[in-house]
């Protein structure tokens, strides 16, 4: 897609289109954890199930982070490509690409730190943390390899190739799956095993995503080149401005998360194996949605860099009924065809039973979350984040657990745990909507 495809012509369609790869290559990625959850728990028994599931929420978290710094510099590259400044696009992408060296150095050493105290913090179950710690220490190993990755994928999506990143999650999707079978069945690896099978999957995504952005021609939008790779100030900090707190939104969802998987901690083991695996549903049906938010911003950024306001609050909308019709039509395979999902994780008929618990709730209130999600994208087009994640905090973070303490606390039951989504969501989506309008009034007025 041409990045006049974005400012220019039928708006629908061409926002759908640009999505279509962007959602194939986000499936890919949950296919990546999925198989991890899938092959440990037909091949390596509930205990290795239960330690990897575990670290759900904990991979959110350091995913979160690296996620929105490549969310962040999307946004800019294609606020740049829309007003036609190639110089700046130039300097964006190498002070990008050398950020997100150092940004993913940070994240795996500040994660190998803290990994332990962090599980622990989330009352992993003892028998499960051995298996969780080594899972996860080896899985951060691979976090820089993913910072260049979301560096790739951001800036050649922001310059409207999408389906070169696709191709190459799919082709590191499969190494990725042929891995995880090598080690859990062949060296009976279990949790090391497949997180082993991640880290070299990341590493070949990464390497084969920036090869193709240094082979790139000139005249493209977005390249790489050794002389031109130099750190400007002005434009790192304005990609930290936007990727900072983006990155730090992604994970204030898992820092909530951590409180309410200590909560589903204080449940039998059985229904922590349980919610391991209907989890796997969470992933599943985000970044469908995610790939319709990432449309909405990188479209509102260049329409923004264009000057096309009208365009704006119409790539705003469209990417949020878009979302929602994903989310309320996966949610109902989710309610109709739960036990068979959950059969590719588990074949324990209890666990099955104890994760459909989670799918029936969750099943309804997916759709909820495109309001807020897609009001926050479309302000990071428009360069606004640090409001949206103080938004985030309050409504996503602090009541989720108020709620856990309270609500939670007082009833001590699955619905009770599970229903916080749907009103955190909802009251978060309020203000996230009230913001953006006073804003994009602003863009229009400026």
């Amino acid at each position: 897609m041409q990045k006049n495809q974005m400012t220019q012509g039928p708006l629908a369609s061409n926002l759908f289109k640009f999505a279509l790869p962007l959602m194939a290559s986000n499936l890919l990625q949950v296919l990546f954890n999925m198989s991890d959850i899938a092959v440990v728990g037909q091949f390596a028994g509930s205990i290795a199930l239960g330690s990897v599931g575990s670290c759900a929420t904990a991979v959110s978290l350091f995913a979160g982070l690296l996620i929105g710094m490549g969310t962040g510099i999307n946004a800019l590259t294609a606020r740049y490509i829309g007003a036609g400044k190639k110089k700046e696009t130039n300097h964006c992408v190498h002070t990008a690409f050398l950020l997100s060296i150092i940004y993913g150095l940070v994240i795996m050493t500040g994660g190998l730190l803290l990994i332990r105290s962090v599980l622990v913090l989330m009352g992993t179950k003892e028998e499960l943390l051995s298996g969780a710690c080594t899972y996860m220490w080896i899985y951060l190993c691979g976090t820089p390899a993913l910072a260049m990755y979301n560096f790739g994928n951001g800036v050649m999506s922001a310059a409207g190739d999408t389906k070169r990143p696709l191709r190459i999650m799919a082709a590191a999707g499969l190494l990725n799956i042929i891995l995880n079978l090598f080690f859990v069945i062949g060296f009976h690896l279990d949790a090391a095993g497949v997180a082993l099978a991640s880290a070299i999957s990341q590493y070949f995504s990464a390497f084969v995503i920036l090869k193709s952005l240094f082979h790139m021609n000139e005249s493209q939008d977005v390249y790489l080149r050794k002389e031109d790779m130099h750190m400007d100030k002005d434009m790192a900090k304005s990609i930290l401005a936007l990727g900072i707190p983006t990155g730090l939104q992604n994970s204030i969802f898992a820092i909530a998360n951590l409180f309410i998987q200590g909560a589903v901690n204080s449940f039998d083991t059985l229904i922590v194996e349980g919610n391991s695996a209907a989890a796997n549903s969470d992933a599943l049906v985000y970044d469908v949605m995610a790939a319709f938010y990432a449309g909405g911003t990188t479209f509102i950024a260049q329409n923004y860099g264009a000057g096309n306001k009208k365009r704006i609050l119409d790539s705003y909308h469209i990417s949020v009924v878009m979302a929602f019709i994903a989310a309320v039509a996966m949610g109902l395979c989710l309610f109709l065809f739960g036990p068979q999902f959950l059969h590719l994780f588990t074949n324990d008929p209890q666990v099955i039973e104890a994760g459909m618990l989670r799918l029936r709730i969750m099943s309804y209130s997916y759709c909820v979350s495109a309001f807020m999600d897609g009001t926050i994208a479309a302000s990071r087009g428009i360069g606004r984040t640090t409001v949206p994640m103080i938004i985030v905090i309050l409504g996503s973070c602090l009541f989720r657990i108020l709620w856990i303490y309270t609500i939670f606390a007082y009833f001590h039951t699955i619905p009770a745990l599970y229903d916080l989504y749907i009103a955190s969501w909802s009251l978060t989506a309020l203000f996230e909507i009230i913001y953006f309008r006073k804003e994009y009034k602003k863009v229009c007025n400026g």
